[in-house]
C-alpha cells in the first residue's frame, strides 16, 4: 500500500488525475501480478506509458473501438482475473454501454472500467468528451459499483481497494493537472463508506470528485455568514453510503454537488435513498443542469455551471432564505 505524506498530496495534485491513476497502477503491478490493464488507444493519456514499457505483457491497446475493448476485457476477465479498462469517459461508458452493461453488469466479470477526464475537464474539445452523463448511465446498469475520488490520494486508495474488490466496478476521474488537494494523510477509505471531512449542525454538503474541494471552500464561506456546514465526502455513488445520508436528516437542507448532471448522479442517488422518510430536510441539487455547456477553459465551465465555491455557496444561501 502506497503510503500518503503531504509532499505525495502535492505531487498528484500537479499531476492530475490521469497521471495518478498511471502511478497507482504502476506501484500495485510491482506488488501483484493479478491483472491486466487494456487501453483504448490511450495509454500515454491514460498515464499508462511507464505500466506499458515495465510491463508489457500485462497491457493491451485494442485500438479506438471501445466496445471491442470491452470484450477483450471481458475475455481476460473470464477466469476471474481483474482487468482495467481506460477510455474517455462518454467512450467508454456510452458508446461502450451495451458491452458493459451485459459483460459487466449481466455477467459480473470482474473488470473495472475507468472514465478518463469525468465532467469538464476536457474544456475546449467541447461536448462530444465531456463526462456529463456517465455516472447516471454507469449506476443504472444491476450490479454496478461507481466510484468517484475526490483528489490524488483518494484515486490512489481507490485503484488499490479495486484491485482487491471483485465486482465490476466504475472509476469516474474528475478534474486534471493542478488537482485541488483534500486529503494530505491516510482518509481511511473504503469503497460504499462515506468520508466526514466537516462537521456542522445547520446543513449538509454532501460531495464527490472535483466537488469536495469546492464544497470545503463553500462550508468556508458559508461559516463566515453563520451558517455551519457539515461537509461529506461521497466517494461511492452505488451503493451509496445509506447511514451516512440518513444521518443529515436533522439539517435545515441537504446540499448534493457534483461535477456531472443532476439528472440520475449523486444528487438523485441521495434523493433516492431519503425519499422514503417521513420527516425530511428540503434537498438542492447542484452540479450541470439539464443542458449542454458551452465549450472554453475549465475554469470558465465551472463559473457557467456555478461549481466554484462561491457560487456555490451563493446558491446555497439563497436557498436558506427562501
Amino acid at each position: 500500500m502506497t503510503e500518503i505524506t503531504r509532499s505525495k498530496a502535492r505531487l498528484w495534485s500537479r499531476l492530475g488525475a490521469r497521471a495518478v491513476l498511471g502511478q497507482a497502477l504502476l506501484e500495485a503491478a510491482k506488488e501483484r501480478d493479478d491483472f491486466y490493464v487494456v487501453s483504448a488507444d490511450l495509454a500515454q493519456s491514460s498515464g499508462l506509458g511507464r505500466f506499458r514499457g515495465e510491463f508489457p505483457d500485462r497491457f493491451m491497446n485494442a485500438g479506438i473501438a471501445e466496445q471491442n475493448m470491452i470484450g477483450l476485457a471481458a475475455g481476460l476477465a473470464k477466469d476471474g482475473t481483474n482487468v482495467f479498462a481506460t477510455s474517455f469517459s462518454p467512450f467508454v461508458t456510452m458508446r461502450a454501454c451495451e458491452q458493459v452493461r451485459m459483460n459487466m453488469g449481466y455477467m459480473q466479470l470482474n473488470i473495472k472500467t475507468v472514465g478518463l477526464g469525468s465532467g469538464l475537464i476536457m474544456a475546449q474539445l467541447g461536448n462530444s468528451h465531456f463526462g456529463i452523463e456517465d455516472g447516471a448511465v454507469m449506476r443504472a446498469i444491476p450490479g454496478m459499483t461507481v466510484v468517484c475520488p475526490a483528489d490524488g490520494a483518494e484515486i490512489v486508495r481507490t485503484v488499490e481497494a479495486l484491485c482487491d474488490y471483485g465486482k465490476p466496478a466504475y472509476l469516474r476521474l474528475t478534474g486534471g493537472p493542478g488537482l485541488p488537494v483534500v486529503y494530505e494523510e491516510d482518509m481511511g477509505f473504503r469503497i460504499g463508506k462515506a468520508i466526514s471531512l466537516r462537521e456542522g449542525k445547520d446543513i449538509a454538503i454532501i460531495a464527490n470528485g472535483t466537488m469536495v474541494h469546492y464544497s470545503l471552500k463553500a462550508a468556508e464561506i458559508l461559516a463566515e455568514q453563520g451558517v455551519d456546514a457539515a461537509v461529506l465526502d461521497m466517494h461511492t455513488i452505488k451503493p451509496l453510503d445509506t447511514e451516512a445520508a440518513e444521518a443529515q436528516l436533522d439539517k435545515k437542507l441537504i446540499v448534493t454537488v457534483e461535477e456531472a448532471s443532476i439528472v440520475g448522479g449523486l444528487g438523485s442517488a441521495v434523493a433516492e435513498c431519503l425519499a422514503p422518510k417521513k420527516n425530511k430536510p428540503p434537498q438542492l441539487m447542484l452540479g450541470i443542469r439539464d443542458c449542454f455547456p458551452h465549450a472554453g477553459s475549465y475554469a470558465y465551465l465551472l463559473e457557467q455551471c456555478r461549481l466554484t465555491g462561491e457560487l456555490i455557496a451563493e446558491d446555497i444561501m439563497k436557498a436558506l432564505r427562501n
